[in-house]
């Protein structure tokens, strides 16, 4: 058995964390903070020819206002069908229809509903908290197979102690997007 065959590989496990926190930005930007953000509307698909489409596919969205995001919808035809998937989104917004434009004006949030987005925030949180968690498992699973094949304890202990630290960066970066934006939401 190689050298090469007991190293791990930090740069995979610390790409793979990354995906979490990564993961965690979009559902973040999809929370409603009482502004007007085109990023509110990523995860709201249209059903365009058949095909659940992202909103910024079927139109433009622009934020003319800090209260106000419009979608100017290219196709007439999915008007109608733009407006029903952001009413069934759980947004909590009510579309108003202006010819192939639709306007959504953002309500300011009551302090039950920052409360409310708060919790969601935090376990969105907890969820990469989670995924951050399997990957370090996995990783200490490569050191116990290396450990196996060879691997002296030394080395052993230092993988584990570079998995470690890997898994406290990522999981210190999870809490510092959750802090801020959970101040986000409760700013008035």
């Amino acid at each position: 058995m190689s050298q090469d065959d007991l190293d791990i590989d930090l740069d995979d496990i610390e790409r793979r964390m990354e995906g979490a926190h990564a993961s965690l930005r979009v559902e973040f930007a999809s929370l409603r903070t009482g502004r007007a953000s085109a990023s509110m509307l990523e995860p709201v698909m249209v059903d365009a020819y058949g095909t659940p489409t992202p909103i910024n596919q079927v139109g433009t969205v622009n934020v003319p206002e800090p209260r106000m995001v419009t979608i100017n919808v290219w196709d007439k035809g999915l008007v109608s069908k733009v407006e029903k998937a952001i009413r069934d989104s759980g947004l909590g917004i009510n579309p108003q229809l202006n010819g192939t434009i639709i306007m959504l004006p953002i309500p300011e949030l009551n302090e039950e509903r920052r409360r409310e987005l708060t919790k969601v925030a935090g376990s969105y949180a907890e969820n990469a908290k989670v995924a951050v968690r399997n990957v370090r498992r996995d990783g200490m699973d490569q050191i116990k197979k290396a450990k196996s094949s060879g691997m002296s304890e030394d080395d052993q202990k230092m993988w584990s102690d570079e998995v470690q630290a890997l898994t406290d960066k990522a999981i210190a970066v999870i809490d510092k997007a959750l802090e801020a934006k959970q101040q986000e939401i409760m700013q008035v």
